[in-house]
């Protein structure tokens, strides 16, 4: 009946890796598109907010 000897700061380190990895995964799923995606979606916003500007009976007043 011997006990496995292990290292806490090696287990403390392993530990905070694994958390950098998940977290990084999920920012690569936040933020991760590609170029031709994002600039898709601008666009569609763009055409979107341009629609919507035009259904406007009259013009806001700028100061």
């Amino acid at each position: 009946m011997v006990a496995e000897i292990i290292n806490l700061r090696q287990v403390r380190k392993d530990r905070e890796k694994a958390a950098k990895e998940a977290k990084a995964a999920q920012n690569r799923v936040l933020f991760g598109r590609p170029k031709k995606a994002k600039t898709l979606a601008e666009t569609r916003k763009t055409l979107e907010q341009t629609r919507h500007e035009g259904h406007r009976l009259t013009e806001p007043d700028t100061e």
